[in-house]
Protein backbone atom coordinates (compact mmCIF):
# COMPACT_ATOMS: atom_id res chain seq x y z
CA UNK A 1 0.00 0.00 0.00
CA UNK A 2 1.21 3.53 -0.83
CA UNK A 3 0.55 6.56 1.38
CA UNK A 4 1.51 10.13 0.50
CA UNK A 5 2.21 12.41 3.49
CA UNK A 6 1.87 16.19 3.15
CA UNK A 7 1.00 19.10 5.47
CA UNK A 8 1.12 22.86 6.03
CA UNK A 9 -0.31 24.00 2.72
CA UNK A 10 -1.35 27.36 4.21
CA UNK A 11 -3.77 28.09 1.38
CA UNK A 12 -4.52 31.82 1.30
CA UNK A 13 -1.12 32.85 2.66
CA UNK A 14 0.38 36.15 1.53
CA UNK A 15 4.07 37.02 1.52
CA UNK A 16 3.88 40.53 2.87
CA UNK A 17 1.53 42.23 0.35
CA UNK A 18 1.64 39.51 -2.31
CA UNK A 19 -1.09 36.87 -2.59
CA UNK A 20 0.23 33.38 -3.43
CA UNK A 21 -2.72 31.64 -5.07
CA UNK A 22 -0.73 30.98 -8.26
CA UNK A 23 1.98 29.11 -6.35
CA UNK A 24 -0.57 27.02 -4.47
CA UNK A 25 -2.37 26.22 -7.73
CA UNK A 26 0.90 25.03 -9.28
CA UNK A 27 1.62 22.86 -6.23
CA UNK A 28 -1.83 21.29 -6.26
CA UNK A 29 -1.55 20.55 -9.99
CA UNK A 30 1.81 18.88 -9.36
CA UNK A 31 0.33 16.93 -6.44
CA UNK A 32 -2.52 15.60 -8.59
CA UNK A 33 -0.05 14.41 -11.23
CA UNK A 34 2.15 12.83 -8.54
CA UNK A 35 -0.74 10.97 -6.91
CA UNK A 36 -1.65 9.47 -10.28
CA UNK A 37 1.92 8.71 -11.41
CA UNK A 38 2.86 7.04 -8.12
CA UNK A 39 -0.45 5.13 -7.87
CA UNK A 40 -1.06 6.42 -4.33
CA UNK A 41 -3.76 4.70 -2.25
CA UNK A 42 -4.12 7.23 0.58
CA UNK A 43 -3.31 10.93 0.99
CA UNK A 44 -2.64 12.23 4.53
CA UNK A 45 -2.81 16.04 5.01
CA UNK A 46 -1.52 16.73 8.53
CA UNK A 47 -2.97 20.14 9.36
CA UNK A 48 -2.68 23.83 8.50
CA UNK A 49 -4.59 23.38 5.28
CA UNK A 50 -5.44 27.09 5.41
CA UNK A 51 -3.35 30.01 6.62
CA UNK A 52 -6.23 31.63 8.52
CA UNK A 53 -9.11 30.41 10.66
CA UNK A 54 -11.39 32.44 8.37
CA UNK A 55 -10.00 31.52 4.94
CA UNK A 56 -10.92 33.42 1.80
CA UNK A 57 -13.46 32.05 -0.66
CA UNK A 58 -10.64 31.63 -3.20
CA UNK A 59 -8.52 29.45 -0.89
CA UNK A 60 -11.52 27.31 0.07
CA UNK A 61 -12.32 26.91 -3.63
CA UNK A 62 -8.76 25.70 -4.22
CA UNK A 63 -9.14 22.96 -1.62
CA UNK A 64 -12.52 21.70 -2.80
CA UNK A 65 -11.53 21.85 -6.46
CA UNK A 66 -8.45 19.77 -5.65
CA UNK A 67 -10.55 17.18 -3.79
CA UNK A 68 -12.99 16.92 -6.70
CA UNK A 69 -10.16 16.53 -9.22
CA UNK A 70 -8.40 13.95 -7.06
CA UNK A 71 -11.60 11.92 -6.84
CA UNK A 72 -12.08 12.08 -10.60
CA UNK A 73 -8.53 10.95 -11.36
CA UNK A 74 -8.18 8.38 -8.56
CA UNK A 75 -11.67 7.08 -7.64
CA UNK A 76 -10.29 4.76 -4.93
CA UNK A 77 -8.06 7.35 -3.23
CA UNK A 78 -8.62 7.74 0.53
CA UNK A 79 -7.95 11.28 1.80
CA UNK A 80 -7.52 12.07 5.49
CA UNK A 81 -7.41 15.76 6.39
CA UNK A 82 -6.87 17.10 9.91
CA UNK A 83 -6.96 20.62 11.34
CA UNK A 84 -3.79 22.42 12.40
CA UNK A 85 -3.34 25.38 14.71
CA UNK A 86 -3.97 27.82 11.82
CA UNK A 87 -7.25 26.12 10.88
CA UNK A 88 -10.73 26.59 12.30
CA UNK A 89 -11.70 23.14 13.64
CA UNK A 90 -15.38 23.77 12.91
CA UNK A 91 -14.73 25.03 9.40
CA UNK A 92 -12.62 21.97 8.59
CA UNK A 93 -15.37 19.63 9.77
CA UNK A 94 -18.47 21.51 8.55
CA UNK A 95 -18.41 20.12 4.97
CA UNK A 96 -17.67 16.60 6.26
CA UNK A 97 -20.76 14.90 4.76
CA UNK A 98 -19.99 16.46 1.37
CA UNK A 99 -16.27 15.65 1.59
CA UNK A 100 -17.09 12.01 2.27
CA UNK A 101 -18.47 11.87 -1.28
CA UNK A 102 -14.92 12.58 -2.45
CA UNK A 103 -13.45 9.85 -0.25
CA UNK A 104 -12.19 12.47 2.20
CA UNK A 105 -12.32 12.26 5.99
CA UNK A 106 -12.02 15.67 7.73
CA UNK A 107 -11.18 15.72 11.45
CA UNK A 108 -11.10 19.20 12.97
CA UNK A 109 -11.43 18.67 16.69
CA UNK A 110 -11.99 16.32 19.59
CA UNK A 111 -15.43 16.71 21.17
CA UNK A 112 -15.60 14.99 24.53
CA UNK A 113 -12.31 13.14 24.55
CA UNK A 114 -13.69 10.74 27.16
CA UNK A 115 -16.50 9.72 24.78
CA UNK A 116 -15.78 6.43 22.97
CA UNK A 117 -17.58 7.73 19.88
CA UNK A 118 -15.03 10.53 19.56
CA UNK A 119 -12.22 7.98 19.46
CA UNK A 120 -14.11 6.07 16.79
CA UNK A 121 -14.19 9.24 14.65
CA UNK A 122 -10.40 9.46 14.81
CA UNK A 123 -9.93 5.99 13.40
CA UNK A 124 -10.01 5.87 9.57
CA UNK A 125 -9.58 2.67 7.52
CA UNK A 126 -7.23 2.97 4.54
CA UNK A 127 -7.79 0.70 1.55
CA UNK A 128 -5.35 -0.54 -1.05
CA UNK A 129 -5.92 -0.73 -4.80
CA UNK A 130 -8.08 -3.87 -4.42
CA UNK A 131 -10.41 -2.15 -1.95
CA UNK A 132 -9.13 -4.21 0.99
CA UNK A 133 -8.37 -2.48 4.30
CA UNK A 134 -4.57 -2.47 4.45
CA UNK A 135 -4.04 0.02 7.29
CA UNK A 136 -5.77 2.08 9.97
CA UNK A 137 -5.05 5.78 10.47
CA UNK A 138 -5.32 7.61 13.79
CA UNK A 139 -6.33 11.04 12.44
CA UNK A 140 -5.37 13.31 15.33
CA UNK A 141 -5.97 17.06 14.80
CA UNK A 142 -4.11 19.85 16.60
CA UNK A 143 -4.81 19.48 20.32
CA UNK A 144 -5.33 22.40 22.67
CA UNK A 145 -5.10 21.86 26.45
CA UNK A 146 -8.90 22.09 26.75
CA UNK A 147 -9.29 19.19 24.28
CA UNK A 148 -7.51 16.69 26.47
CA UNK A 149 -8.91 14.12 28.91
CA UNK A 150 -7.51 13.96 32.43
CA UNK A 151 -4.48 11.75 31.96
CA UNK A 152 -4.33 10.79 35.61
CA UNK A 153 -5.63 11.97 38.94
CA UNK A 154 -4.32 15.43 39.67
CA UNK A 155 -3.29 16.15 36.08
CA UNK A 156 -3.61 19.84 35.18
CA UNK A 157 -2.75 22.41 32.52
CA UNK A 158 0.95 22.38 33.40
CA UNK A 159 3.53 21.12 30.93
CA UNK A 160 3.46 17.65 32.52
CA UNK A 161 -0.35 17.59 32.45
CA UNK A 162 -0.44 18.69 28.81
CA UNK A 163 2.07 16.04 27.74
CA UNK A 164 0.35 13.34 29.78
CA UNK A 165 -3.07 14.24 28.35
CA UNK A 166 -1.86 13.97 24.76
CA UNK A 167 -0.04 10.71 25.49
CA UNK A 168 -3.22 9.29 27.05
CA UNK A 169 -5.31 10.25 24.03
CA UNK A 170 -2.88 8.67 21.55
CA UNK A 171 -2.64 5.58 23.75
CA UNK A 172 -6.42 5.12 23.88
CA UNK A 173 -6.71 5.67 20.11
CA UNK A 174 -3.96 3.13 19.47
CA UNK A 175 -5.64 0.58 21.75
CA UNK A 176 -8.89 1.03 19.82
CA UNK A 177 -7.04 0.58 16.52
CA UNK A 178 -5.55 -2.63 17.87
CA UNK A 179 -9.04 -4.01 18.41
CA UNK A 180 -10.06 -3.11 14.83
CA UNK A 181 -7.03 -4.24 12.89
CA UNK A 182 -6.53 -7.71 11.51
CA UNK A 183 -3.26 -9.52 11.00
CA UNK A 184 -1.19 -7.84 8.32
CA UNK A 185 -2.84 -4.42 8.70
CA UNK A 186 -0.59 -1.50 9.71
CA UNK A 187 -1.48 1.33 12.08
CA UNK A 188 -0.31 4.84 11.21
CA UNK A 189 -0.87 8.07 13.15
CA UNK A 190 -1.16 11.73 12.23
CA UNK A 191 -0.31 14.70 14.44
CA UNK A 192 -0.05 18.47 14.20
CA UNK A 193 2.33 19.35 17.01
CA UNK A 194 5.81 20.49 17.94
CA UNK A 195 7.95 17.52 18.88
CA UNK A 196 10.97 17.91 21.14
CA UNK A 197 14.13 18.47 19.13
CA UNK A 198 12.26 19.70 16.04
CA UNK A 199 13.86 22.61 14.16
CA UNK A 200 11.48 25.54 13.83
CA UNK A 201 11.14 28.44 11.40
CA UNK A 202 11.03 31.54 13.62
CA UNK A 203 9.42 33.84 11.03
CA UNK A 204 6.40 31.72 10.11
CA UNK A 205 5.55 29.17 12.79
CA UNK A 206 3.31 30.19 15.65
CA UNK A 207 3.98 29.05 19.17
CA UNK A 208 1.36 26.43 19.96
CA UNK A 209 1.04 26.69 23.73
CA UNK A 210 2.02 29.67 25.85
CA UNK A 211 5.00 28.84 28.02
CA UNK A 212 6.66 26.48 25.54
CA UNK A 213 4.88 23.37 26.83
CA UNK A 214 4.19 22.30 23.25
CA UNK A 215 7.50 20.46 22.75
CA UNK A 216 6.28 16.87 23.05
CA UNK A 217 8.47 13.81 23.64
CA UNK A 218 8.66 11.34 20.75
CA UNK A 219 8.03 8.55 23.27
CA UNK A 220 4.31 9.39 23.27
CA UNK A 221 4.04 7.45 19.97
CA UNK A 222 3.73 3.71 20.52
CA UNK A 223 6.72 1.91 18.92
CA UNK A 224 4.24 -0.44 17.22
CA UNK A 225 2.93 2.41 15.05
CA UNK A 226 4.20 1.74 11.56
CA UNK A 227 4.46 5.43 10.62
CA UNK A 228 3.76 8.86 12.17
CA UNK A 229 2.82 11.66 9.72
CA UNK A 230 3.50 15.01 11.38
CA UNK A 231 2.62 18.61 10.52
CA UNK A 232 3.39 22.07 11.95
CA UNK A 233 7.16 22.41 11.46
CA UNK A 234 7.93 23.72 7.99
CA UNK A 235 11.39 22.17 7.69
CA UNK A 236 11.26 18.54 6.53
CA UNK A 237 12.91 16.40 9.21
CA UNK A 238 13.05 13.05 10.96
CA UNK A 239 12.53 12.66 14.69
CA UNK A 240 15.70 11.23 16.18
CA UNK A 241 16.78 10.12 12.73
CA UNK A 242 13.84 7.68 12.51
CA UNK A 243 12.53 7.32 8.94
CA UNK A 244 9.08 6.36 10.26
CA UNK A 245 8.51 9.50 12.41
CA UNK A 246 8.58 12.41 9.98
CA UNK A 247 7.69 16.02 9.32
CA UNK A 248 7.23 16.33 5.56
CA UNK A 249 7.53 20.14 5.74
CA UNK A 250 5.58 22.83 3.90
CA UNK A 251 5.22 22.71 0.09
CA UNK A 252 6.17 26.42 -0.26
CA UNK A 253 8.72 28.58 1.56
CA UNK A 254 6.41 30.63 3.77
CA UNK A 255 9.06 33.20 4.70
CA UNK A 256 12.60 34.11 3.69
CA UNK A 257 13.91 32.08 6.63
CA UNK A 258 12.70 29.01 4.68
CA UNK A 259 14.54 30.00 1.50
CA UNK A 260 16.81 26.94 1.50
CA UNK A 261 14.44 24.37 2.97
CA UNK A 262 13.90 21.15 0.98
CA UNK A 263 10.19 21.33 0.05
CA UNK A 264 8.80 17.88 -0.48
CA UNK A 265 6.11 15.29 0.13
CA UNK A 266 6.81 11.81 1.45
CA UNK A 267 5.77 8.62 -0.30
CA UNK A 268 5.43 5.83 2.27
CA UNK A 269 5.19 2.24 1.09
CA UNK A 270 3.73 -0.24 3.55
CA UNK A 271 4.43 -3.96 3.43
CA UNK A 272 1.91 -5.56 5.73
CA UNK A 273 2.24 -4.09 9.21
CA UNK A 274 5.55 -2.28 8.60
CA UNK A 275 7.07 0.45 6.45
CA UNK A 276 8.99 -0.93 3.48
CA UNK A 277 10.35 2.44 2.30
CA UNK A 278 9.96 6.22 2.57
CA UNK A 279 10.76 8.25 -0.53
CA UNK A 280 11.18 12.04 -0.67
CA UNK A 281 9.53 13.67 -3.69
CA UNK A 282 10.84 17.19 -4.31
CA UNK A 283 8.23 19.84 -5.14
CA UNK A 284 9.14 22.18 -8.02
CA UNK A 285 9.30 25.80 -6.88
CA UNK A 286 6.95 27.93 -8.98
CA UNK A 287 8.35 31.29 -7.78
CA UNK A 288 11.85 31.97 -6.52
CA UNK A 289 12.77 33.94 -3.40
CA UNK A 290 15.82 36.19 -3.77
CA UNK A 291 17.78 37.76 -0.93
CA UNK A 292 20.18 40.50 -2.09
CA UNK A 293 22.71 40.46 -0.62
CA UNK A 294 22.77 37.38 1.60
CA UNK A 295 24.07 39.49 4.49
CA UNK A 296 23.38 43.23 4.99
CA UNK A 297 25.89 45.43 3.13
CA UNK A 298 26.47 49.20 2.72
CA UNK A 299 23.94 50.96 0.51
CA UNK A 300 26.25 51.71 -2.49
CA UNK A 301 27.22 48.04 -2.68
CA UNK A 302 23.60 46.93 -2.44
CA UNK A 303 22.45 49.33 -5.17
CA UNK A 304 25.25 48.12 -7.46
CA UNK A 305 24.20 44.50 -6.94
CA UNK A 306 20.57 45.31 -7.62
CA UNK A 307 21.46 47.13 -10.84
CA UNK A 308 23.51 44.08 -11.91
CA UNK A 309 20.61 41.65 -11.47
CA UNK A 310 20.04 39.86 -14.77
CA UNK A 311 16.72 38.01 -14.75
CA UNK A 312 14.71 36.52 -17.62
CA UNK A 313 11.31 38.12 -18.35
CA UNK A 314 8.37 36.49 -16.55
CA UNK A 315 4.68 37.10 -16.08
CA UNK A 316 3.90 39.09 -12.93
CA UNK A 317 2.68 36.09 -10.91
CA UNK A 318 5.94 34.25 -11.65
CA UNK A 319 8.34 37.10 -10.86
CA UNK A 320 10.71 36.34 -7.95
CA UNK A 321 10.09 37.85 -4.53
CA UNK A 322 12.97 40.08 -3.43
CA UNK A 323 14.26 40.87 0.05
CA UNK A 324 16.86 43.66 0.08
CA UNK A 325 19.27 43.82 3.05
CA UNK A 326 21.05 47.09 3.78
CA UNK A 327 23.52 48.17 6.45
CA UNK A 328 23.22 51.85 7.44
CA UNK A 329 25.31 54.07 9.67
CA UNK A 330 22.58 56.72 9.78
CA UNK A 331 18.91 56.99 8.74
CA UNK A 332 18.34 57.09 4.99
CA UNK A 333 14.96 58.76 4.26
CA UNK A 334 15.22 58.12 0.52
CA UNK A 335 16.16 54.46 0.89
CA UNK A 336 13.10 52.93 -0.77
CA UNK A 337 13.21 55.35 -3.69
CA UNK A 338 16.87 54.52 -4.34
CA UNK A 339 16.18 50.76 -4.19
CA UNK A 340 13.19 51.05 -6.52
CA UNK A 341 15.22 53.14 -8.96
CA UNK A 342 17.94 50.46 -9.03
CA UNK A 343 15.25 47.87 -9.85
CA UNK A 344 13.60 49.83 -12.68
CA UNK A 345 12.59 47.48 -15.48
CA UNK A 346 13.66 44.33 -13.63
CA UNK A 347 11.09 41.49 -13.37
CA UNK A 348 11.07 41.17 -9.56
CA UNK A 349 8.62 41.96 -6.78
CA UNK A 350 10.16 43.96 -3.95
CA UNK A 351 8.78 42.39 -0.78
CA UNK A 352 10.79 44.11 1.92
CA UNK A 353 13.82 46.24 2.68
CA UNK A 354 15.57 45.03 5.80
CA UNK A 355 17.95 47.49 7.47
CA UNK A 356 20.60 46.95 10.09
CA UNK A 357 22.74 49.48 11.87
CA UNK A 358 26.44 49.36 11.02
CA UNK A 359 26.99 49.30 14.78
CA UNK A 360 24.94 46.10 15.24
CA UNK A 361 26.82 43.48 17.19
CA UNK A 362 29.13 46.02 18.81
CA UNK A 363 26.17 48.03 20.04
CA UNK A 364 25.95 48.15 23.84
CA UNK A 365 22.72 47.48 25.63
CA UNK A 366 20.32 50.41 25.93
CA UNK A 367 21.16 52.22 29.17
CA UNK A 368 18.59 51.66 31.89
CA UNK A 369 16.33 54.64 32.57
CA UNK A 370 14.34 55.02 35.78
CA UNK A 371 10.66 55.94 35.68
CA UNK A 372 11.51 59.33 37.16
CA UNK A 373 14.16 60.01 34.48
CA UNK A 374 11.80 58.90 31.74
CA UNK A 375 9.08 61.22 33.01
CA UNK A 376 11.50 64.15 33.00
CA UNK A 377 12.63 63.61 29.42
CA UNK A 378 10.92 65.72 26.78
CA UNK A 379 10.04 63.84 23.54
CA UNK A 380 12.89 65.55 21.69
CA UNK A 381 15.33 64.55 24.42
CA UNK A 382 14.21 60.92 24.28
CA UNK A 383 14.48 60.93 20.48
CA UNK A 384 18.00 62.35 20.66
CA UNK A 385 19.04 59.79 23.27
CA UNK A 386 17.79 56.83 21.24
CA UNK A 387 19.36 58.17 18.01
CA UNK A 388 22.72 58.61 19.75
CA UNK A 389 22.53 55.07 21.15
CA UNK A 390 21.85 53.52 17.73
CA UNK A 391 24.11 55.63 15.50
CA UNK A 392 26.84 56.77 17.91
CA UNK A 393 26.29 60.50 17.44
CA UNK A 394 23.53 63.05 17.87
CA UNK A 395 20.89 63.57 15.15
CA UNK A 396 21.66 66.22 12.52
CA UNK A 397 19.95 69.61 13.00
CA UNK A 398 17.58 69.17 10.03
CA UNK A 399 16.32 65.88 11.48
CA UNK A 400 15.73 67.49 14.90
CA UNK A 401 13.86 70.31 13.17
CA UNK A 402 11.66 67.82 11.29
CA UNK A 403 10.97 65.97 14.55
CA UNK A 404 9.99 69.25 16.22
CA UNK A 405 7.60 70.06 13.37
CA UNK A 406 6.02 66.64 13.72
CA UNK A 407 5.50 67.19 17.44
CA UNK A 408 3.94 70.58 16.75
CA UNK A 409 1.52 69.03 14.26
CA UNK A 410 0.54 66.37 16.78
CA UNK A 411 0.02 68.91 19.57
CA UNK A 412 -2.05 71.40 17.60
CA UNK A 413 -3.77 69.11 15.10
CA UNK A 414 -2.76 71.56 12.35
CA UNK A 415 -0.29 70.98 9.53
CA UNK A 416 3.23 72.21 10.25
Amino acid sequence: MRILHTSDWHLGQTLHQYERGHEHARFLDWLLDTLAAERVDALLIAGDVFDHTNPSAASQRQLYQFLAQARARLPRLDIVLTAGNHDSPGRIEAPGPLLSEFGAHAIGQIGRASDARELERLLVPLRDATGRIAAWCIAMPFLRPADLPPAAAGSDASEDGYHAGIAALYRRAFELAQTRREAGQAIVAMGHCHMSGGQISEESERRLVIGGAEALPVELFDPRLAYVALGHLHRAQRLGGDDTRRYCGSPLPLSFSELNYPHQVLLVELDGEAVASVRELQIPRAVELLRVPNQPAPLPEVLARLQALDLPPRSEVEQPYLLVRVELDQPEPGLRAQVEAALTGKPVRLVRIETRSARAGAEPAVPEVSVEELASLAPAGLFERLYRHRFGDGPPPELLQAFGELLHTTDTGAPA
